[in-house]
């Protein structure tokens, strides 16, 4: 089993940064890809970042050029640096991790992006 506990949600201006941590934890013996999500009131959730065990990425669009996504294997903890915040950013934010047995889920964040 692998618990995720995230962290750095919170109320911010259009505009401003935020920056969500994920940390994993438990019996597993390796992370493959770490990944955020979101998920807006009355939308699906959606995939906002990957980043893979090799340091590659991949972004939704909406979202390149504003976050960054990156990991410290020797923490087991992926983070998400939210620049340029719009209110369309506004959503929970949960992590997921993929390892070679099975992928899991964090209990969301909620990020909102309001004047």
């Amino acid at each position: 089993q692998v618990h995720l506990v995230e962290s750095g949600g919170g109320l911010v201006q259009p505009g401003g940064s935020l920056r969500l941590s994920c940390a994993a934890s438990g019996r597993f013996f390796r992370i493959n890809v770490m990944g955020w999500y979101r998920q807006a009131p009355g939308k699906e959730r959606e995939l906002v970042a990957n980043i893979f065990s090799g340091g590659t990425t991949d972004y939704r669009d909406p979202v390149k050029g504003r976050f960054t996504i990156s990991r410290d294997n020797a923490k087991n903890t992926v983070y998400l640096q939210m620049n340029s915040l719009k209110p369309e950013d506004t959503a929970v934010y949960y992590c997921r991790v993929i390892t070679n047995e099975s992928n899991y889920w964090g209990q969301g964040t909620q990020v909102t992006v309001s004047s």
